[in-house]
């Protein structure tokens, strides 16, 4: 529960709305389109339990100190992971798909037609124009630039891989004292 009753949520809005005709009310479609320009994960699309930092490319969330220290569930698995560098695997990445729109399960490809990984999350983008995903594949096709394919329904698309975000952000970061 977020601690806010219907009633006062209720009057929040409608107070919100009626201060500006800039502000309206906006759906999980743009909550999501926002997320994914903004190369943020949703869990159980993008991670799960069963994704580690190193895959998930979430290492920035692990502090240098904590690192170090190896003092967080699952330190050692993943800081060897992180360490290795490993060619064989599985890593997230962002892809601009070419015509059409990626959904989540839909296979990605390497050129020659063979299965190299799962999109989680896809859609058109409404600030870039085009049509973005993030998607697993395997720890060979991660470098930037690289071609791959999308499979949508029984067509094959072409996609390259992009760094995220997609849309560079602005988040308010305060002045350090």
């Amino acid at each position: 529960s977020s601690g806010i009753n219907a009633e006062y949520g209720v009057e929040l809005v409608e107070r919100l709305t009626a201060t500006s005709e800039d502000v309206r009310l906006a759906g999980l479609g743009a909550r999501d389109s926002l997320r994914l320009e903004a190369g943020l994960c949703l869990y159980g699309n993008d991670i799960d339990e069963t994704t580690t930092p190193v895959e998930g490319a979430l290492m920035w969330t692990i502090g240098k100190r904590r690192r170090a220290a190896r003092d967080f569930p699952g330190a050692n698995i993943i800081m060897d992971q992180f360490a290795a560098k490993p060619k064989q695997g599985r890593r997230r990445v962002g892809l601009i798909v070419e015509k059409a729109p990626a959904r989540p399960h839909y296979p990605v490809l390497n050129t020659e037609g063979k299965v190299i990984g799962e999109i989680t999350s896809g859609s058109p983008s409404p600030c870039t124009g085009k049509n973005i995903a993030m998607a697993y594949v395997d720890n060979e096709y991660t470098k930037n630039g690289t071609q791959v394919q999308v499979q949508v329904r029984k067509k094959k698309y072409v996609a390259s891989k992009v760094a995220m975000p997609f849309v560079p952000t602005q988040y308010y970061n305060p002045p350090k004292n």
